[in-house]
């Protein structure tokens, strides 16, 4: 497995630091421009802080410090980032007039309270997906947003650190499909059982399927069809293969409509060990003049990597490699602190994403 995507998947615990180490996800990471804004980090529960706190160190920010309650995950986001400091609380976090940024990728039940907490105490707000779990999270968080104005900001990593699809963004803007009429988001996942933590199994800390993986297939279904509203139409969730695991959700689809086009998603926990990859993650935009397939990790049987784009329109077939290409969304999220501007993604995307992923999963679980 690539040393991204191990990283991109893997949730952090005790049990699985020795991994870490040995598939160089710890390596130091440094800023060597000068910074144009401190940030912070509380709760490494989720691997995908790693890449969220290096994408704001491309953009500019300094990673001051950062604070996890659980001893072995400081110990081992310390190695992999030695120039920044280990907190003795989130307090300390919260208090210093200097960190205008927090991230967090904690254990998915406590993101939007401390989101909560951060936006009270005058930050900006950055979590891993799912960044909100319920719909009276969403409420609150919804509030405190707009009573301080500061930014609530999840991180849809299978459109932002996906480089085919920052491509497909382009070919999209520049009209080489037409109108977008439908998306087809496709998110399976490789369950790895024994390096997962008990709260992983538990809904209740984590939302659901859905609410979990599905948050971004909503955002590409957003983004892509450029629907600002939309509602579901059709949600089921199953547990097949786990059901030694009561109450966890392995399998999950949607379909759903919006303002501007129509989307389906599927999610599981099925990914074969024969794959060579965390899951053959696969995004499809059709348009009226076209098509555009992107496979995001692996394009089975033809190449181990990702990045893997096909399109399809007016003018004949083509395939393109991205792995060149740039990734915009750290650089833009620290404009956008500082500038007080909306580049990297909307408020109003933000939320209708969750929201989707949230009343999707609310009438799954009703079935």
């Amino acid at each position: 497995m690539k040393r991204r995507d191990f990283l991109t998947k893997t949730i952090v615990t005790g049990s699985v630091l020795t991994a870490l180490q040995a598939h160089g996800s710890l390596e130091p990471t440094r800023n060597p421009a000068a910074p144009r804004l401190k940030f912070a980090v509380i709760g490494m529960n989720h691997g995908h802080i790693y890449s969220m706190a290096r994408s704001i160190i491309r953009g500019g920010g300094e990673l001051k410090c950062y604070f996890a309650k659980e001893a072995e995950l400081n110990g081992s986001f310390g190695k992999a980032f030695p120039d920044a400091k280990q907190a003795k609380s989130e307090a300390e976090i919260l208090n210093d007039p200097e960190i205008k940024l927090v991230l967090s990728a904690g254990i998915p039940i406590d993101r939007a309270p401390l989101g909560i907490r951060a936006m009270k105490a005058g930050k900006d707000y950055m979590s891993d997906k799912p960044g909100i779990i319920t719909l009276e999270q969403l409420a609150e968080v919804k509030k405190v947003q707009k009573a301080t104005n500061k930014k609530y900001i999840i991180v849809y990593s299978e459109r932002f650190e996906n480089r085919a699809t920052i491509k497909a963004q382009e070919l999209v803007a520049n009209g080489e499909i037409g109108k977008v009429v439908q998306t087809i988001g496709l998110g399976p996942h490789s369950m790895h059982p024994e390096d997962r933590p008990e709260w992983f199994f538990d809904m209740k800390q984590v939302g659901g399927i859905i609410t979990d993986i599905g948050s971004h297939q909503f955002d590409q279904f957003l983004y892509f069809t450029g629907s600002t509203e939309a509602k579901v139409l059709a949600a089921q969730v199953k547990n097949v293969a786990n059901q030694q695991y009561k109450g966890f959700e392995d399998f999950g689809d949607v379909m759903v409509q919006g303002n501007n086009g129509s989307g389906y998603i599927r999610v599981d926990w099925y990914s074969p060990k024969g794959l060579k990859t965390w899951g053959d993650g696969r995004l499809t935009i059709l348009g009226t003049e076209g098509f555009i397939e992107i496979r995001k990790n692996i394009d089975i049987a033809r190449y181990p990597n990702g990045n893997h784009l096909y399109i399809s329109n007016q003018e004949g077939t083509k395939y393109l490699d991205c792995n060149d290409v740039e990734l915009p969304f750290g650089p833009q999220v620290v404009d956008d602190v500082i500038n007080r501007t909306e580049t990297a993604m909307t408020q109003a995307h933000c939320f209708l994403a969750m929201e989707l992923a949230l009343k999707a999963q609310a009438m799954a679980n009703k079935k």
